[in-house]
């Protein structure tokens, strides 16, 4: 028997595939990532780690007055340059929707295309809103 959430009632965010809810979060998003972001701008961190899965390297991009955040290629060469495995992109949205936008999944497509290019895995990519986050992988979108 299939269940079916009634018309015009939004489903619930956390039964939607690729939200981890703040209580299911690991210790690198709860800890580490999350009080890093500010609620009233978007801010994207780039994390790397070596291949013994050390975070060994953490990027940060402000956006700009239109909230956008655009990965400048300094942040990338400092990254690539230090014999990096693997790299875990995450930005918040302050509009608290934790679904990509097409500017969301296009960035990712292409960060993946372009560190795959180098032998580097991009891991996940993370959006983090007040009750939880999206996971790229968690999704099956990388």
């Amino acid at each position: 028997m299939t269940l079916f959430e009634p018309l015009g009632k939004a489903p619930d965010p956390s039964a939607l595939a690729g939200f981890v809810p703040c209580q299911l979060e690991d210790d690198f998003a709860r800890l580490l990532l999350r009080p890093m972001f500010n609620d009233e701008r978007e801010t994207l961190f780039l994390a790397a780690f070596d291949a013994f899965e050390r975070l060994v390297r953490l990027e940060r991009v402000d956006g700009d007055r239109s909230g956008r955040c655009v990965i400048p290629p300094s942040a990338w060469r400092t990254l690539v340059d230090g014999g990096i495995a693997t790299v875990v992109m995450a930005h918040n949205h302050p509009s608290d929707t934790p679904w990509p936008s097409d500017a969301d999944i296009r960035a990712t497509h292409a960060a993946a295309l372009f560190l795959r290019t180098m032998d580097i895995d991009l891991a996940d990519h993370l959006i983090f809103v007040a009750g939880g986050h999206f996971s790229f992988r968690t999704a099956e979108m990388l």
